[in-house]
């Protein structure tokens, strides 16, 4: 890790994009509906650029590369936006949340060619699959670069697991754990964090064997919450569930740039990044997905458990000269102080739920939530 006085390397801040999943819901019961193709297709004559996503309940929005904040949250409001209308036209609700609310796990599949094939490679884990979440790409040099950068985000990706938990409730019942999404998710091959690559050459060994093996059929289909990009110089960081508002996903995705922005110092320093033992980062992961940012967390420094919020305001430390950098620091600290005050999702869904038992409430709550701006005037 860096502290105030180490420089970053270089001055050029790293483009960025972010995509987020959404599910479509009925706004009485919650249970997911079969309308995505009709969200879709209203929502882009609107003049959006949504997707279809593996199930008829789904829709994905993605903005183009951003160089600053206030970039990412007006392509993530008009996204959002949009797509909230194009769902009330199609008489649903657009829901920023990590897994269906109520329902079967099974949802039924789009007609692509592909997700049909997940379908038949994966079976129920893939038609259980019916999951949320929000991936940042950040640029980086080279696919060398990108694997490095891999390393040194691996041991904070359980905290930014916990800050995002937006999943608390599935099936009807409140599951236990904030992110449900992180525990459906993990029972895919290639899912969680992925192991310590030691070079891009040692990663395209590993990806190979797993092609050839048949565990995946094409390198996209490499679920692992840290990743290169097979098709760019980027860093894809996928391991969130998909934050209730707009402001949660600016605080995630100023938050991983930065993280890789001081990744990058640290190599150019000669740094590799901590090695991390497989079965601590197991054992974080399943800590952030049970406490989220209410209960403790695993250090995966320090080898402790402590409470998550310290855990939090160490990432932000650990960041802090990269968003100094960005000119991010002080939206950042606020957006982070008013997650801490109010809740994520998943503290949020459960106050909800809590009152009187009702799926309902937390349909209003999350409908409110999508499309909702804390902050429109922080943002760097």
């Amino acid at each position: 890790m860096i502290n105030d006085e180490q420089p970053l390397l270089g001055t050029d801040v790293p483009t960025l994009a972010v995509v987020e999943e959404f599910l479509v819901v009925d706004p009485g019961s919650g249970l997911p509906v079969p309308v995505a193709g009709e969200v879709v297709d209203l929502a882009n004559r609107l003049g959006a650029d949504l997707k279809p996503e593996p199930t008829r309940a789904q829709v994905e929005s993605g903005t183009p590369v951003c160089r600053t904040l206030r970039e990412v949250r007006g392509h993530l409001l008009t996204a959002r936006s949009t797509a909230s209308a194009a769902a009330l036209q199609a008489g649903a609700r657009l829901l920023a949340v990590g897994v269906p609310l109520a329902g079967p796990a099974e949802q039924s599949s789009s007609d692509s060619d592909r997700h049909q094939r997940i379908d038949e490679g994966y079976g129920p884990p893939a038609a259980e699959h019916g999951v949320c979440g929000c991936h940042v790409h950040v640029a980086v040099p080279d696919r060398e670069t990108a694997v490095q950068v891999c390393n040194h985000v691996r041991p904070w990706l359980p905290v930014l697991l916990a800050l995002t938990a937006n999943s608390p409730i599935h099936q009807g019942v409140d599951t236990g754990y904030a992110s449900r999404r992180s525990v459906l998710t993990s029972r895919r091959p290639c899912s969680g964090a992925p192991p310590y690559f030691t070079s891009a050459s040692h990663y395209d060994a590993v990806l190979d064997m797993l092609v050839d093996s048949g565990e995946v059929s094409d390198p996209a289909m490499v679920y692992w919450d840290v990743r290169p990009s097979d098709h760019l110089p980027a860093v894809e960081i996928r391991v969130s569930d998909v934050p209730a508002t707009v402001d949660e996903s600016i605080l995630l995705a100023a938050l991983v740039r930065a993280l890789v922005t001081t990744a990058l110092g640290a190599i150019g320093r000669g740094d590799r990044g901590l090695p991390v033992a497989a079965e601590a980062v197991s054992a974080a992961y399943w800590r952030a997905a049970h406490d989220g940012i209410e209960g403790d967390g695993i250090d995966l420094f320090a080898h402790r458990r402590v409470p998550a919020a310290h855990l939090l305001r160490r990432l932000v430390r650990h960041v802090r000269p990269a968003l100094r950098h960005t000119g991010e620091l002080r939206a950042v600290s606020a957006l982070f102080t008013k997650v801490l005050h109010n809740g994520n999702g998943a503290v949020r869904q459960r106050r909800a739920f809590q009152r009187r038992g009702r799926i309902e409430d937390v349909v209003e709550l999350l409908s409110r939530d999508t499309g909702q701006d804390w902050l429109p005037d922080t943002a760097a």
